[in-house]
């Protein structure tokens, strides 16, 4: 089976990527094809990150435990994907993804379940269940995502 990427593509290669067969042409849109899986994968890392600096600070005094809404910032980020991020005029411009949260959830504090005497309000049981069920998500995820591109590499090969 022999193929070939045409020298023009409609679409960003990046995003689309045509095989030519010598029955048909197949095109795969690949953020169609995988979905939002990518971007539950960067966001739970993220959420990881930030978990993992609240329970590394569990015993700093005045350390106040942070965390975000996962399913808001997943919806952020479906939604900057369909309008295609931010539009910029100059190539000078500061991407908008610099400085800013996870997503662009802004990240609040843990409201402490019994504060303590130091001030710090990091629940280390609370934050290594959020750890865990996050993980347990993110392998979710990473299995789900692994399971399309299967998927993908057999229609690929015409299996």
């Amino acid at each position: 089976m022999a193929c070939f990427i045409p020298a023009v593509i409609e679409k960003p290669p990046e995003i689309c990527l045509a095989m030519y067969t010598r029955e048909r042409q197949v095109a795969i849109n690949f953020q169609q094809a995988l979905g939002t899986f990518e971007s539950a994968l960067r966001l739970r890392a993220d959420r990881a990150e930030v978990l993992s600096a609240n329970l590394a600070n569990a015993d700093t005094p005045n350390y106040k435990a942070r965390d975000f809404d996962f399913h808001s910032a997943l919806q952020n980020a479906q939604q900057q994907q369909t309008s295609g991020g931010l539009h910029v005029t100059q190539n000078r411009h500061l991407d908008a993804g610099i400085g800013n949260t996870p997503g662009g959830a802004p990240l609040s504090y843990r409201t402490p379940s019994q504060p303590s005497i130091d001030g710090n309000t990091v629940d280390e049981h609370i934050e290594h269940a959020e750890f865990m069920e996050n993980s347990l998500e993110f392998q979710t995820a990473f299995t789900l995502l692994n399971s399309r591109f299967k998927g993908l590499i057999s229609a690929i090969r015409g299996e």
